[in-house]
């Protein structure tokens, strides 16, 4: 009994230790399996939707390896003909695509939830030959003017989901052609590349410590023209040794029994690393994570054009997390204050910008998180049509739970409000960033790789390139850590062969040990001990690489080595003054300035409207269902299109913020003679305030202030409405 009571509980724990490892090994032997099949696939892709192929960017007049699929909704989720369509773009970072519909609960699935019909943009996993950045950009305008065009009788252009690298691609083609997307959600997408903070962000440090881009080169040099997206992989695992050395293996053998459908799920994504054309990634790496050359507007396409984010005129919206150490909240918003030295000038170039910041979640998670797809997603797929009627300027986004305490739930779409508050460029600036001497750190690191690079192209690739062989190259793909930890344990190795069978006999004797084993919590504690060891040294990791980097990149001796001082900086981090788009701001000023007395009983409304919610800050969901309610109420023939309304609402907000004293004044000058035309308008213009709760008292004063130039007693109500006292 003695030796029950102190071996029993060990024996029980080290039953149950050897069977997990028996079925962890079968795990490993699945996912390296699966690694190979999927591999093999034509187009291979972990989309859990079905799609039909609609466009191949391979037969473009400059091929690229994209294409458009539609994807077919699932049975009883069809579209709806009146909605506008999505379009979800994947990154090709490293990894292979369908990460945006990975599963039901995705992008995808909350669009196809919501009644849009929805397409997807992914990529083969090798690349034509000489393709480019902007090649890959023009396909994709391609695309998206084809899905518009197949949806020609939707009020409102096709939305834009972009995630990750996609997100500057995106930016870039929307830049070129303006006229062609409808609002733009960059989920995750970096597009100020030098931007964080000291201490959190070490992988801005990457191109400094590795003296610039040469080494893009150099490997794309190894692999015979092509650059393997299995680089790009690793350097986000390093990010976080304690979870890619760990955490993630111990997570599935802890939980054997449940967490391996899931880990095989991601592994299939995860592990199927893509390749790019090496002179491609090298103008990434030049232009974009080194160059940072994007915000600045220093590219120019081919013939000449310069990009100029500042010539989007879709709504842009930014979804970042604080959780994200790949793309920071200052990498996803940082272009706002490259671009614009004050808030006046985002509402003068017609700008509208959206950003709402998580407060945990990591990079992968704002693309997969389930929970991520319910709040976020679903909130700004359903309040798309609103953000594209909102006049320009900065807005957060803010979800919040409906409790019993909101004011008129049933016009707030599912469990969540979504509303908007604006913010100016200095709660952008209060997120953090880099001061001018690190900036100038940035600037030396830009001109020390344009010397490196320099230097390997003339001295070393001339002598490397006539060595190198396809087969030799494909031999280094295939030895590259993380394909070679897939391939090792799959059923090609043959120590592996007996797996199989073994994990079929322990998993017909399954025998979990107790959840109050005491050697299981050891087993926990010491699992934690490591855990916490690595994440150490992944700080101080991380710190080393700081130091190192200020104290090199800071040098005022390498700094003037390469033409740079303090005076430069600033230049460098400003994008040039545009005459062409100050003289057409100049020329809209002065047309808005003929234009107070121009209009009818909409554009009086619409300017009431705005001028009465001004002081509130607060624009939300329910009013826009109040809007969208009463336009659905009137005859087809006398709705104006969203287009117009969008422009109608811009406008009058112009108008408003030119000279709000002149505004109101005019709007009697807009309103027809008919006194039932008038109580009509202010009917509905009174629905859609109280629609969204409680009014300031300022508020309220403005609204009494409207019904007066409407020509209406301010007494007279609508019998049954509830009007905010």
């Amino acid at each position: 009994m003695s030796v029950d009571v102190r071996f029993g509980p060990f024996i029980d724990y080290w039953w149950d230790a050897v069977q997990r490892t028996v079925l962890l090994l079968d795990v490993l032997r699945e996912r390296g399996n699966a690694y190979f099949e999927h591999n093999a696939l034509a187009v291979p892709h972990v989309l859990d939707f079905e799609a039909e192929p609609v466009m191949d960017g391979r037969k473009l007049e400059r091929p690229v390896n994209y294409g458009l699929v539609r994807i077919i909704p699932p049975d009883g989720k069809d579209p709806d003909p009146s909605k506008r369509p999505f379009v979800v773009v994947d990154p090709r970072a490293g990894h292979g695509p369908g990460i945006g519909g990975m599963k039901q609960e995705s992008e995808i699935g909350e669009a196809i939830a919501a009644g849009h019909p929805c397409y997807f943009i992914g990529f083969l996993p090798a690349p034509i030959p000489g393709q480019t950045v902007e090649d890959v950009c023009r396909a994709e305008a391609t695309f998206v003017a084809e899905v518009a065009a197949r949806h020609p009788d939707v009020e409102g252009k096709p939305v834009i989901i972009a995630n990750c690298q996609a997100g500057w691609q995106v930016m870039m083609m929307a830049a070129i052609r303006p006229d062609l997307p409808g609002p733009i959600m960059l989920a995750g997408s970096p597009l100020s590349y030098w931007a964080g903070v000291r201490g959190k962000n070490p992988m801005r440090y990457l191109g400094g410590l590795l003296g610039g881009t040469w080494m893009n080169a150099l490997v794309g040099d190894l692999g015979n023209g092509i650059f393997d997206g299995a680089h790009l992989v690793a350097n986000f695992e390093s990010l976080n040794p304690a979870n890619t050395w760990w955490r993630k293996l111990y997570n599935v053998y802890s939980k054997i029994d449940t967490e391996a459908p899931r880990f095989l799920d991601f592994e299939t994504w995860w592990g199927s690393p893509v390749l790019l054309d090496a002179n491609e990634m090298l103008w990434i790496a030049d232009n974009l994570f080194v160059g940072n050359k994007l915000s600045t507007g220093e590219i120019r396409t081919s013939d000449g054009l310069r990009i100029d984010l500042r010539n989007v005129k879709s709504p842009i919206i930014v979804f970042c997390s604080w959780g994200d150490n790949i793309t920071p909240p200052q990498q996803a918003l940082g272009w706002i204050t490259d671009l614009y030295d004050e808030d006046r000038e985002i509402v003068a170039n017609g700008q509208t910008i959206v950003y709402t910041l998580h407060q945990t979640i990591g990079h992968l998670g704002i693309f997969v998180s389930g929970k991520v797809a319910g709040k976020e997603h679903g909130e700004f797929t359903a309040c798309m049509d609103m953000i594209d009627l909102l006049p320009p300027g900065l807005y957060e986004a803010v979800i919040t739970e409906v409790t019993e305490d909101t004011a008129n739930p049933d016009l707030v779409h599912g469990r969540y409000l979504f509303h908007l508050e604006p913010r100016t460029l200095q709660d952008i600036r209060a997120l953090g960033g880099n001061s001018p001497e690190d900036d100038l750190r940035f600037a030396t690191v830009a001109r020390v790789s344009e010397v490196n690079q320099g230097l390997y192209q003339t001295l070393l690739a001339p002598a490397l390139r006539p060595l190198v062989t396809e087969a030799g190259a494909e031999a280094l793909r295939a030895l590259h850590p993380n394909r070679l930890q897939f391939a090792m344990f799959s059923d090609r190795n043959p120590l592996m062969s007996p797996v199989k069978a073994m994990a079929e006999t322990v998993q017909a004797a399954r025998q979990p040990v107790a959840a109050d084993n005491p050697y299981s919590a050891l087993e926990k504690t010491i699992s934690s001990w490591i855990e916490n060891c690595l994440e150490t040294y992944g700080n101080m990791r991380d710190m080393m690489s700081e130091g190192i980097f200020l104290a090199t990149y800071g040098s005022p001796l390498l700094q003037a080595m390469v033409g740079l001082g303090p005076q430069v900086t600033p230049a460098h981090q400003r994008i040039e003054r545009d005459l062409a788009r100050e003289a057409a701001v100049a020329r809209l000023r002065s047309e808005l300035e003929q234009r107070f007395e121009v209009g009818g009983l909409l554009e009086a409304a619409i300017r009431a409207l705005i001028y009465v919610r001004l002081p509130e800050g607060q624009i939300d969901e329910r009013g826009f269902a109040a809007l969208k309610a009463i336009r659905a109420a009137r005859p087809p023939a006398q709705r104006r299109s969203m287009a117009e309304a969008k422009t109608i609402f811009r406008d009058q907000y112009l108008l408003v913020r030119l000279d709000e004293k002149r505004a109101v004044r005019t709007i009697p000058v807009l309103l027809p003679a008919s006194q039932e035309e008038r109580r009509t308008a202010f009917d509905a213009l009174r629905r859609v305030i109280a629609a969204s709760g409680s009014q300031s008292a300022e508020g309220r004063r403005r609204l009494k202030e409207v019904e007066a130039l409407f020509g209406l007693e301010p007494e007279k109500k609508v019998a049954g409405e509830a009007v905010n006292a």
